[in-house]
């Protein structure tokens, strides 16, 4: 990293540590922060929305279908659509702990911006990397960005200029086709096809039927969902249902059965198999560790 990126990543974490528990301030400016001091330990399920997602201390580990890795300061991680991500915090910082920041991603912005700037992007010729590089401008606007919480009164003003140059920034980064993604006006294929396995996770879906809801050969989808996403259809909805499945079990004591069910798994079987190769044991087990830890942390 050179040393005007880290510089400027400096600015935002120390903005970050100081700011994590104003949330009125970062909401105002799409802004999600968080500041552990300990490492909770093992993997959680989340649905990350479209955004922005970097870590300025410590570093985290991100599950998105088959791509596991674990990253920190010199990476950050483009969700252009709902996504299914299993994360969990493996090292703290000495200093800050852990911190991070999640910037919501408008889609309309995005098409503004993208639309305003000279035609001169290609699609990548390759499989995209999961994780994007920073560059010395799109650090420096986010340290701006953030900068902000120390200065609230300046936000109507200042903050809709900085989200327009952050998204500039990443559309000249190599990241730039997964933040395109988010909007359907640059594409419709993938957010279309997310809505429907999102709204109709129960029903029998097969590659053939979501291509033909969403107009695209099943060629065409794949492509456009694999590189939004790093997962095929059928990945994200697996690792979808096994999550709010998860979610249906920790959260509201559903038993096994019936969250299978609820998401739209035909055999008990096949959902548990499933669910050992994600969270590597048994779905009453891996809920009943996951409720007494809830329980631990409430206190």
């Amino acid at each position: 990293m050179d040393e005007a990126t880290a510089r400027s990543l400096g600015r935002a974490a120390d903005v970050v540590a100081r700011r994590a528990d104003d949330t009125a301030a970062a909401e105002r400016l799409g802004l999600g922060l968080s500041r552990l001091r300990t490492v909770p330990g093992g993997l959680a399920y989340q649905r990350y929305t479209p955004s922005l997602s970097v870590v300025l201390a410590g570093r985290k580990r991100s599950v998105v279908g088959d791509d596991d890795q674990v990253w920190g300061l010199d990476r950050f991680f483009i969700t252009p659509v709902d996504l299914p991500v299993l994360s969990g915090v493996v090292a703290t910082d000495e200093r800050y702990g852990f911190l991070s920041a999640r910037w919501r991603l408008d889609p309309a912005l995005v098409t503004e911006v993208a639309t305003a700037m000279p035609r001169t992007r290609r699609e990548p010729s390759g499989r995209l990397d999961r994780l994007g590089a920073w560059t010395p401008a799109l650090a420096d606007v986010f340290a701006r960005l953030l900068g902000l919480l120390d200065e609230p009164e300046h936000i109507p003003l200042l903050g809709p200029q900085f989200a327009r140059e952050t998204v500039l920034r990443l559309l000249q980064t190599t990241q730039a086709p997964r933040v395109l993604a988010a909007t359907d006006a640059h594409d419709p294929v993938v957010p279309r096809a997310v809505r429907l396995l999102t709204e109709r996770i129960a029903e029998p879906w097969t590659l053939a039927a979501l291509a033909a809801e969403v107009s695209a050969s099943r060629a065409t989808l794949s492509r456009r969902f694999k590189q939004a996403t790093s997962m095929t259809p059928m990945q994200y909805l697996k690792r979808l249902r096994l999550g709010e499945a998860r979610h249906r079990m920790v959260v509201r004591g559903d038993s096994a059965a019936r969250a299978a069910t609820a998401v739209g798994y035909r055999s008990a079987p096949h959902f548990t198999r499933d669910y050992r190769l994600v969270y590597g044991t048994s779905p009453a087990a891996d809920a009943a560790r996951a409720r007494e830890q809830l329980r631990e942390w409430a206190g």
